[in-house]
């Protein structure tokens, strides 16, 4: 596997790994202690803060946040200028007056399961987790966890149906059980989850 490409406009601090046959795009930034997987790219402008994990084969396209201490599993896909957050209480200042320091405040990551898609300028809030190959919508607020292939959408995001590995939405084929279109890939559902089946 090749070494890792890093353009020259990038700020990739010395601390931080990038994986084999990673692509750091131009001014994309990511931070101390950051780890970034084999097979990934990091978009223009992309942001990975301090101690992000990111796994194997993942895209942050341009512009995306990521801050810490998000976990990124395997093969996830990160859409333009979405925002992984991680305060669920922002404020600049101190209930008496002083400006917030890092002490003054704890960081809740945002996880996201293997396969998973956050579409583009999607926000999740601090401390949410995406599961397997669940898909968010362009534009969704996540407020709340999202379970495994579930398609999430809106302000603030709810459930709007299935989709796959492939990521295409599934069909319903009766008795519980939805079918890929593309794949032909049969899932179960039951008491609110689905799986393969």
């Amino acid at each position: 596997m090749s070494e890792p490409r890093v353009e020259p406009s990038a700020d990739v601090d010395e601390r931080a790994v990038i994986g084999a046959g990673t692509t750091v795009w131009h001014l994309a930034q990511v931070r101390e202690g950051a780890v970034v997987g084999a097979e990934c790219v990091i978009g223009r402008g992309a942001y990975l803060g301090p101690g992000v994990r990111i796994g194997d084969r993942v895209k942050v396209q341009n512009h995306a946040l990521v801050y810490e201490p998000a976990v990124v599993e395997d093969g996830v896909f990160i859409g333009p200028a979405a925002v992984l957050t991680n305060d669920r209480n922002p404020r600049a200042i101190t209930p008496d007056g002083r400006l917030k320091t890092e002490l003054d405040w704890r960081a809740d990551g945002v996880t996201l399961r293997q396969g998973c898609s956050i579409g583009a300028r999607a926000v999740l809030v601090a401390g949410v987790t995406v599961g397997r190959w669940a898909l968010v919508a362009a534009g969704a607020v996540v407020s709340r966890d999202v379970p495994d292939f579930t398609l999430v959408a809106g302000v603030p995001a709810r459930r709007i149906g299935w989709v796959g590995r492939a990521g295409e939405r599934l069909e319903p084929v009766g008795g519980g059980r939805w079918a890929c279109p593309r794949t032909g890939e049969r899932y179960q559902e039951a008491d609110g989850t689905l799986a393969p089946a």
